[in-house]
């Protein structure tokens, strides 16, 4: 057997049955909070409870809010005994990392090699010290966790020795301990910043924020906000319970009074805020740091819940990952093949397929530039993406900013077939032709979005027994107002604030069996989030279930 040895990420010690999985899992709409159990249904661990065992995959994947739902298990005793990875991860490691520093829960993270890897996996139990891991039979030495030496400006270390206040100089020790994980050798500096840690996923979230909030934390970039977990303005007369929407509120309210800037949307690309071309900046909500990097070109680690704001104080991140040329290329070139007459839903689909088939690199996607993707098109597949890869951006060859040259000389090759795109659509439509809510708006919907919806229902009136909700930012739309005028007489709710991925009843109505969503992303998470069958379509689908209240499943012309 080859030599087998582990490296520390955080030290500490733990013991429990090994719960291996070959597949990166997202905390965030993977994990439910309030008991440790898996509810993604397309992930292999669907309903295995992870609390107190030793919980293995390659890394993460999905939404950065994973690490304040790592966060609250850790704080309510329902995490993983350990987190044991082969592959780079930073959202879970940095909850285990900000529970250690902040609250004195101790939970250990470790990275394998993959032979070590694959010898843990078959082992029916573990126990983790300081220097080795016990399974059946197995010694495993541990090396401590590694040290680099970072090049601090005088600015930092003045941060560091507290000159700023308590709250900056804790961002800052939060930050240079991310860094020296993720090997970097210095900070850079960066012209803005996105919470994502404002959506209410747990009530950890709210407790980090006013404990930050209460030290006195200032941003020190401009810095928006994503979408929050309630309507700020009108969640009380919408029959949200005060024991949800009360602290959902205050969250909000504890990153506006550290200086952000209320725009609530996790679409930050949409505004007149987005950066430009090479732009350093510190983003966390997963489809918005691949579609900065992909489409826009400005540069942004996918940042954990928690370490945006610890960035957004100090103004420096880790020089790391995709920040630096070299880890913006192509390990994976993928060969799409392009159906004749596609229509919108082909975007998402093909996010969704290249994210399966690049997990955990970042991949040049071919065959793409006849169809002329829109920005609502990349938008779509930048979300789809990064519901099931790890990889903070991808590159699309004659069509986004750095394709040309993106791929390195060493890189494999798959394809994307017309079978593939057959097999994910069936399985995103299991389900009734009666529908009885249409989800338009995750991510958070462009005002073209907005106005092809108004369009296509050209004056017609949504059908009584089903509910239409868009869920767009408040930028567009104020920008928007005859649209949504539009919209709203035909019956459809346009809702600021909330996203899919956070809307919660009443506000997502009660009476739903079955839902159909033209998003890629809510139609992977959507079934563990609401506990719905959820099915995906085009526009079309979903103005024929609007009007009609029904729409069969079936595949488009495209794939027939």
């Amino acid at each position: 057997m080859a030599d087998l040895s582990a490296r520390s990420l955080l030290s500490g010690t733990a013991a429990g049955p090994v719960i291996a999985t070959g597949e990166a899992l997202s905390f965030w709409g993977g994990v439910d909070p309030a008991t440790g159990r898996v509810i993604d249904v397309h992930h292999p661990l669907h309903g295995v409870t992870i609390t107190g065992g030793i919980l293995m995959m390659p890394s993460s994947r999905g939404s950065c809010t994973g690490s304040g739902v790592l966060l609250d298990l850790a704080l309510t005793g329902r995490a993983p005994a350990a987190l044991v990875f082969s592959e780079a991860e930073d959202v879970l490691t940095l909850g285990a990392l900000i529970a250690a520093e902040m609250f004195g829960k101790s939970l250990p993270v470790l990275r394998l090699s993959q032979a070590t890897f694959d010898a843990l996996c078959r082992a029916g139990t573990a126990r983790i010290g300081e220097t080795a891991i016990e399974a059946d039979g197995l010694t495993i030495p541990v090396a401590p966790p590694a040290t680099a030496t970072l090049d601090l400006t005088e600015d930092d270390r003045a941060m560091l020795d507290g000159r700023d206040g308590i709250a900056v100089a804790l961002a800052m020790r939060i930050t240079t301990a991310m860094a020296a994980q993720q090997g970097a050798r210095e900070l850079v500096d960066v012209v803005q910043g996105h919470i994502d840690g404002c959506i209410y996923a747990s009530p950890a979230n709210l407790t980090f924020a006013e404990t930050m909030a209460e030290m006195g934390a200032k941003v020190r970039v401009p810095t928006t906000m994503n979408a929050i977990s309630v309507d700020r303005a009108n969640w009380q007369v919408q029959g949200v319970p005060p024991s949800f929407g009360d602290p959902a509120a205050r969250l909000a309210d504890a990153y506006v009074r550290m200086g952000c800037r209320p725009t609530f949307t996790c679409s930050p690309y949409l505004l007149d805020s987005a950066p430009k071309t090479g732009e350093a900046i510190a983003w966390a909500e997963s489809n918005a740091v691949i579609f900065a990097n992909t489409v826009l070109g400005a540069r942004t680690a996918k940042h954990p819940d928690f370490l945006d704001l610890c960035i957004a104080l100090t103004g420096r991140a880790p020089l790391s990952g995709v920040y630096l040329d070299e880890h913006r290329k192509a390990r994976r070139v993928i060969d799409v093949d392009l159906p004749e007459g596609i229509d919108d839903a082909f975007w998402p689909l093909i996010g969704y397929l290249a994210g399966r088939a690049a997990p955990d690199r970042i991949p040049l996607l071919r065959g793409l530039a006849a169809a002329r993707p829109t920005r609502d098109d990349l938008k779509a597949l930048c979300a789809a993406f990064g519901t099931t890869s790890a990889a903070p951006m991808l590159h699309i060859e004659g069509v986004t900013p750095e394709a040309d040259g993106a791929a390195l000389p060493a890189a494999d090759r798959v394809t994307i077939t017309r079978a593939d795109m057959v097999e994910v659509w069936t399985m995103f439509n299991e389900g009734p032709a009666e529908v009885e809510l249409v989800a338009i708006g995750s991510p958070h919907a462009s005002l073209s979005e907005c106005a092809a919806l108004a369009d296509a229902l050209a004056g017609r009136r949504c059908h009584a027994d089903v509910a239409v909700i868009v869920t767009a930012g408040r930028d567009v739309m104020a920008e928007a107002g005859d649209t949504v005028a539009r919209l709203r007489e035909g019956g459809v709710q346009v809702l600021p604030d909330l996203c899919w991925c956070s809307i919660s009843e009443p506000v997502f109505p009660p009476k739903t069996r079955t839902l159909l969503t033209n998003s890629g992303k809510y139609a992977h998470y959507g079934p563990g989030l609401s506990g719905r069958t959820v099915r995906f379509g085009n526009l079309s689908d979903c103005i024929e279930a609007a009007l009609t209240g029904r729409v069969p499943p079936r595949r488009p012309a495209w794939l027939s």
